[in-house]
């Protein structure tokens, strides 16, 4: 059998080219031991990329498989496809994911973004679901800083223009600023479809002689390396790799989501799979893997938009709107039929062979026999454990005594400043530019806990929401894992969901660096543990490591994409005061804590002490408190206290329905708390909600059998929020400074 060979002007394969190429010195010998020889440069291109972070996963997945990924309402485990898949009855699934863009967007924020939203969606739709909505959640600088607002403004309009183009409605998300994330800012996209039980597809390859089709746009020089790009940290030289981010079109996705849905409805496709990372090298070697099988792929067949690609560029080529589909054998006519109807390509470029080899040939050589099993995570990819140590910094911020900082003078002041902070204050500059509306499932918008989506089949509505205080995991990341668990928790059980399943996106630094992957080996040890009590196991998701720049690395940031059912969702609760007239009840304690918390940032400047205490068994108590209160119909609105406290907690129940602004009037028991303590600790477990008179003792009642404090703390009226002796502002000042604060920074008078 011949062996493959480079083209004329392609380098000979020596050490020093494998270390270019992000592998290291033990992994070259590593594939010279696979092979039995020196790989061609289009064979280390293939390796450079499935063995690279972003691909492989080599320094995250030994952790990553310690987190609970079957159970619960799961159909698939964690890993097996495209995205998870969750049963939500009525014959039923969802399929949901989150993905991280954050190198590509720190170096072209409108397409990084752009078409980060466009491959989460692709692995949405290559399941069989149809998308429903898009979430997401950023991460930035100061906003004072003017690139800051160059990243933040490009991003935006990327998710907006693509996700709108593309017809899908964006419904919530997040977005927090800090210094850590000036050079790199996280761009997470999450996306969440419908798909009926037996109707969901495979990123399988199988059945020696069937057909392997590419399906989609033509295949350009855009987005090469791209996932090697991705598994490194930014730096000066990040610039100069514009190329590697991809460019996308919304229109084209459109048509080859709905091309997708058919052919898979039409029962000839075998396997399918997107062309993300890695492009075409990719789906050839994990639908192989998978299958436990091999290909042979001509790359003269492969439509390409630019003259003169050489193999090595065909394979790695991350263009973007492409899918490899594996064909039943003599359907090939009827799928291309399909495809060509909705004016895509749909090219035959090889086929499943029955030997577990990845045989790549152009322009009549072989230019790559690789075994697929040793590309690809889980099979003969490397897996590492790194080395861990927690790092210097953490005794030097946990060392925080309250008693040194001042009170401040006004508290009316504090609570408008907080208010409007960028990290608190209504992103109503984002989500104004997003199409939240479009297909008419949402129940509740864009700026609630969470949002809420009508499942159209029946009375069930779906809870979304993304979470994570990534200032909390840089103080205790093991503590700020279960509270990114608990709180997106939370949010979606103030809507009357059922928290049920978890995505998650893991921001980090170098892995390489012992602090750095101690905090990862924490944060997901954390995360793991909340979800086993939370019964919300992990279905998938994603590892964004080297989030790190010459000035500093990004604070630990692990975003979770949460998932809840609501079984009737004409129950579903809003966050805001519905009315006057109501009272108003604190499920939960108030214990005072400032460490880590936003008071403490922003009115203080400090981010120190530890992240608040957390007691998941009670969070868990609480959650199913309020999702009996909200199917029982006892409650005008629930909102979780986080940033800020219940300061803020009940100034945004105030505000946040505006034009609705309804004042309120609390009078808190005594604690022994200083003021700033009271009004702005960050203590988990909390919920401000509202109800009827008549129905306060049924609420206090429940929240009593579930072993939580309760207790009825004022009135809903009038048009100031009064609190104690301690705070007295207007609620139309509240509401202006809330709603105000970025869009005058994001448009200052000049």
């Amino acid at each position: 059998m011949s062996l493959p060979v480079n083209f004329p002007g392609e380098p000979e394969i020596t050490l020093q080219i494998a270390l270019e190429h992000g592998l290291t010195e033990e992994e070259y010998g590593r594939i010279l031991k696979i092979l039995g020889r020196v790989p061609t440069y289009t064979e280390l291109g293939i390796y450079s990329v499935m063995w690279s972070e972003h691909c492989s996963y080599k320094n995250s997945i030994a952790l990553i498989k310690t987190l609970p990924r079957s159970g619960g309402r799961l159909l698939v485990g964690a890993g097996e496809e495209n995205a998870g898949l969750v049963d939500i009855g009525d014959g039923l699934a969802v399929a949901f994911k989150i993905e991280s863009h954050n190198h590509p967007s720190a170096v072209e924020p409108y397409q990084g973004a752009a078409t980060g939203v466009g491959g989460i969606m692709r692995d949405i739709f290559t399941m069989g679901a149809r998308p429903i909505a898009s979430l997401n959640s950023l991460r930035f600088g100061t906003l004072d800083n003017a690139r800051t607002r160059y990243l933040f403004d490009g991003v935006v309009r990327g998710i907006g223009d693509y996700g709108n183009s593309f017809g899908v409605p964006t419904v919530a998300g997040e977005v927090y600023f800090d210094p850590c994330y000036q050079e790199n800012p996280l761009v997470n996209a999450m996306a969440v479809g419908i798909v009926k039980h037996g109707a969901w597809a495979s990123a399988t390859a199988k059945g020696a002689g069937n057909p392997v089709m590419i399906v989609g746009s033509s295949t350009g020089r855009d987005g090469i390396h791209g996932a090697t790009f991705a598994s490194e940290e930014i730096s000066e030289e990040s610039e100069k790799k514009r190329p590697s981010v991809q460019v996308g079109d919304p229109f084209t996705e459109k048509l080859l989501l709905e091309a997708t849905l058919e052919a898979i409805r039409s029962g000839f496709v075998v396997g399918i799979q997107d062309m993300g990372a890695a492009g075409i090298t990719c789906s050839t070697s994990e639908m192989s893997a998978k299958g436990k099988c091999g290909m042979r792929i001509d790359l003269d067949k492969v439509p390409a938009r630019e003259t003169g690609m050489s193999a090595y560029e065909l394979m790695l080529s991350e263009s973007q709107e492409r899918m490899l589909v594996v064909v039943q054998k003599g359907r090939e006519k009827d799928v291309h039929e399909i495809f060509e109807k909705w004016d895509l390509h749909a090219e035959i470029i090889g086929e499943v062979i029955q030997e577990d080899r990845l045989i790549i040939s152009y322009r009549g050589k072989l230019v790559a026999d690789v075994p697929p099993e040793t590309l690809v995570l889980g099979g003969g990819a490397p897996v590492y454990v790194r080395e861990a140590r927690e790092p210097e910094y953490i005794a030097e911020v946990r060392d925080l005594d309250i008693s040194t900082l001042p009170v401040p003078d006004d508290l009316n002041k504090t609570l408008l400043e907080l208010v409007g902070s960028p990290d608190i204050a209504s992103k109503q500059w984002v989500y104004d530019q997003y199409d939240s509306m479009v297909r008419t499932n949402n129940v509740v918008l864009a700026g609630a806990d969470a949002a809420v989506l009508y499942v159209k089949e029946g009375n069930k509505g779906l809870s979304v929401k993304t979470d994570c205080n990534g200032r909390y995991v840089y103080l205790n990341p093991r503590r700020g894992g279960r509270i990114a668990v608990a709180e997106a928790a939370r949010n979606v059980a103030c809507t009357g969901a059922m928290p049920v399943a978890i995505t998650n996106c893991l921001n980090f630094g170098n892995p390489y660096k012992p602090g750095v992957y101690w905090q990862f080996r924490e944060a997901v040890g954390g995360i793991g543990e909340a979800c086993r009590v939370f019964d919300t196991p992990v279905t998938g998701g994603n590892v964004s490591f080297y989030n790190e720049s010459p000035v500093a690395s990004v604070f630990p940031t692990p975003v979770i994409g949460m998932l809840g059912i609501i079984e009737d969702v004409r129950r579903a609760c809003r966050s805001y005061f519905p009315e006057p007239g109501l009272a108003i009840v604190l499920l939960g304690k108030n214990l005072g804590h400032l460490g880590g918390s936003e008071y403490l940032a922003r009115i203080h400047g400090s981010v120190r002490g530890d992240a608040p205490p957390i007691d998941l068994a009670a969070e868990k108590a609480l959650q199913h408190a309020l999702v009996r209160m909200i199917s029982g119909g006892l409650l005008g609105s629930a909102h979780d206290c986080s940033e800020g406290g219940l300061a803020v907690c009940l100034a945004e129940s105030c505000i946040v329905g505006r034009p609705l602004t309804v004042g309120a009037e609390i009078e808190l028991a005594p604690t022994g708390l200083r003021a700033d303590q009271l009004l702005f600790g960050e203590d988990q477990t909390r919920v401000v909600v509202s109800c009827t008179r008549e129905r306060v003792a049924a609420v206090l009642r429940i929240a009593r059998e579930h072993g939580g404090e309760a207790a009825e703390i004022g009135r809903t009226g009038g048009s100031r929020l009064l609190i104690q002796k301690l705070v007295d502002v207007s609620v139309g000042e509240l509401a202006d400074i809330y709603f105000g604060a970025i869009h005058a920074q994001m448009n200052p008078v000049t």
